[in-house]
């Protein structure tokens, strides 16, 4: 009996179709391609192409045959069609499926290989939840609004979920961000993994010891090392606060994010070291309650990766709060005495001292690999110990995949839960989904609050298009007008060629509700003329999407309400 032979199924985009013959020249064009067994092209309206291969046949060979018979293919799915795909069997491993880390990737996981009916092993070793509702999104946002509330008491009447007592009490705001915390943890995850049987939760440390063999050591309970042998394995172990290798700061000691957000007493005055999102944000947070705060950036800008225009226009927001925002500014030695901090710094040939009774470091993030026995089972690492894996999530290890922050790749908690249910189906079910992260949302929740997609300018230039740009102040927008708050600004990138929309960047107190509009126009190659014809309600912040558009061809000044 002749053995079976391993075939992939790959699916895709096929674009330039205009007709049934056209169907018929890309399916006879990928039929000829060697080691191709079997083409459906299901009509040239489909756009798309399903092609059964061996193993062997790369589908960059597919794409290139579409591309010489005249049309433009892209592969979008890669599906292994193998007898020996784990679960399917029934075989002697312990799971089908084993997870270890249990945030926001590694439940995603978990609950796909229980939907998909496969017996799942959930491990974590600390805290269930991960960064997310535990030290980062959820406390995080809670003390954000609660320090809106102090900034604009006597202003605006709170009407809201976060008690009043939280404005202008630290202790009071950090007690209610534990309280609700310790809530969702509980709904969200303790619940939730309650209404999964297949899933078993182990709380222990887990080492890999190659191929697909785990020991895991329990937490607590002094109990010996346990060695599993599970089908496929999906490490989400997220990622911990990083900070570079400053003189003297280990000595001096530091906050790091979690630290600050856990910290029962608030100090008089406060340096951050970084400004990206998680250091602006707690800036403000510590300067709306009272503290003296002073944010000191190596580059060249705060919210570096931002569009320059955003960036300028939200350090002078923060100035004007009381802020002392400096950029440029390398640090070159820190040390503590009883008075508090003083950091020793350079910035263009000069000495700088700043000095504080805190310090606060969030200068990123780095992957949560160590002492995990990764690059011994064949699992590649990356130069900031990050997990390598390729455009399915699989690693060099063939029955490890790996998800969420500990691959380094996109950090956002929406990232990691969509990157975990990618990871487990293709692990399971040879799925072959690849992970696309092109059209992607960011949101920096200052006041104003930032938010993107796409390119700024300068990428776009860098990127080789022609590029037009649209800047509108929030002073032009009706909404924001009513809301008597005019700060922020709405700058829209396109490509001069072609009209297509490139990048949406948005400054304003509703950055975050805003941007998912973009989002979608971006993913449907929406051009700025279709924004223009688009209708939007009026009296919207996200009218001013339309009415960015509109500032390419027009003055809006010019323009009377609500006029298209």
């Amino acid at each position: 009996m002749s053995e079976k032979r391993e075939t992939q199924e790959i699916t895709l985009d096929v674009r330039g179709m205009t007709c049934d013959s056209c169907a018929t020249h890309v399916a006879g064009a990928l039929r000829d391609v060697p080691g191709v067994l079997k083409v459906e092209v299901p009509g040239w309206k489909s756009a798309k192409a399903v092609v059964e291969a061996g193993a062997d046949v790369p589908p960059e060979a597919l794409e290139k045959a579409v591309q010489e018979a005249g049309y433009r293919a892209t592969v979008k799915q890669r599906r292994d069609l193998r007898p020996d795909v784990p679960g399917g069997n029934g075989g002697a491993q312990d799971f089908d499926l084993m997870v270890i880390g249990g945030g926001s990737a590694g439940f995603a996981a978990a609950i796909k290989g229980a939907e998909l009916g496969r017996r799942v092993a959930l491990v974590e070793a600390s805290t269930i939840g991960g960064t997310c509702v535990n030290i980062g999104c959820v406390p995080s946002k809670t003390l954000i609004r609660a320090a809106e509330l102090q900034h604009r008491a006597g202003h605006h009447p709170f009407r809201g979920v976060v008690r009043l007592s939280a404005a202008g009490d630290w202790g009071a705001a950090v007690a209610q961000k534990d309280e609700l915390v310790s809530d969702l943890r509980q709904a969200k995850y303790v619940d939730v993994l309650a209404a999964y049987p297949e899933i078993t939760y182990i709380q222990g440390w887990a080492r890999l010891l190659g191929d697909n063999r785990v020991e895991i050591t329990p937490v607590g309970n002094g109990s010996a090392p346990e060695t599993y042998t599970p089908g496929r394995i999906v490490i989400t172990t997220g990622a911990r606060p990083w900070v570079p290798p400053i003189p003297g700061l280990q000595e001096a000691g530091y906050m790091d994010s979690t630290a600050a957000l856990a910290r029962p007493d608030r100090p008089a005055s406060l340096i951050v070291v970084g400004a990206n999102a998680v250091g602006l944000e707690l800036a403000q947070i510590y300067a709306r309650f009272g503290t003296k705060v002073i944010v000191l950036e190596v580059l060249p800008r705060i919210a570096p990766f931002e569009d320059r225009d955003i960036s300028e226009a939200l350090a002078g927001y923060l100035r004007d709060e009381g802020l002392t925002v400096e950029t440029g500014v390398n640090i070159t030695r820190v040390a503590r005495d009883e008075h508090g901090y003083h950091l020793t710094a350079e910035r263009a040939g000069e000495t700088l001292l700043f000095e504080a009774q805190a310090l606060l470091m969030a200068t990123g993030r780095r992957a949560n690999t160590a002492n995990m026995g990764l690059e011994e089972a064949g699992v590649e690492l990356g130069g900031r110990g990050e997990i390598v894996v390729d455009d399915h999530l699989r690693t060099a290890n063939p029955y490890v995949y790996a998800a969420g922050d500990v691959t380094g790749r996109d950090m956002f908690v929406y990232v990691a839960a969509y990157s975990g249910t990618l990871a487990a189906e293709n692990a399971l079910e040879g799925a072959g989904r690849v992970y696309d992260t092109s059209v992607l949302p960011r949101v920096t929740f200052t006041d104003p609050a930032v938010a993107a997609v796409g390119l700024t300018d300068d990428q776009a230039r860098e990127a080789g298009f022609e590029v037009k740009t649209s800047v509108l102040p929030l002073e032009y927008v009706p909404r924001a007008l009513a809301n008597r708050d005019t700060r922020g600004l709405i700058k829209l990138v396109a490509d001069a060629a072609t009209d297509h929309l490139l990048g949406a960047h948005v400054l304003a107190p509703d950055a975050g509700e805003i941007i998912q509009t973009a989002v979608i126009a971006i993913k449907a190659g929406m051009t700025v003329q279709d924004m223009t014809d688009t209708l939007f309600p009026y009296l919207t912040m996200v009218e001013g999407l339309k009415l960015a558009a509109q500032t390419f061809e027009k003055d809006v000044a010019m323009l009377s309400c609500c006029a298209g």
